[in-house]
């Protein structure tokens, strides 16, 4: 393969996981801590049917995101390229910079809402970025490992 084709699939197994991961953490956000614990609405500066709406909106843009990183996974497991590193890399990486987005962008500075309204958020909030951090610089290493190794895999 050459390096034009192998740098296009490495892109494209990127993105997959990196869609897949925003998806997927969108997707267990909203289920858990909007469905199962009731600890916040997607926006919470307005009325409880509002919150709703809004977490149905939420969840519709996790499950396109998590789609379309299926589509590119298939489309790269049937012409046999797919690098199973470089994609958890990316699930990794998109989960992360998604849930640190959300916990410092979202929660923060637009306040749309908070992980959970209690006296000592900031706990939450600390746990809630650095697990992102560490999503982020797992799947840093994922993929700069999967540099190394040129070659593609099922």
């Amino acid at each position: 393969m050459d390096v034009l084709t192998h740098q296009k699939f490495a892109s494209r197994n990127l993105w997959s996981g990196f869609l897949f991961g925003v998806g997927l953490v969108g997707f267990i956000d909203e289920t858990v801590f909007h469905q199962l614990l009731h600890w916040h609405h997607f926006y919470d500066r307005s009325t409880p049917e509002v919150g709703l709406v809004s977490d149905g909106l939420f969840h519709a843009f996790s499950w396109f995101a998590t789609i379309g990183g299926l589509f590119l996974f298939a489309d790269l497991r049937r012409r046999k390229v797919l690098s199973v590193r470089r994609w958890w890399g990316g699930v990794l990486l998109g989960a992360g910079v998604f849930q640190l987005y959300d916990g410092t962008i979202q929660h923060k500075l637009m306040r749309l809402h908070q992980i959970r309204y209690v006296e000592h958020v900031y706990i939450y909030d600390l746990i809630w970025n650095i697990a992102a951090v560490i999503m982020i610089f797992i799947g840093g290493i994922l993929i700069v490992r999967s540099k190394v190794k040129k070659d593609f895999s099922l």
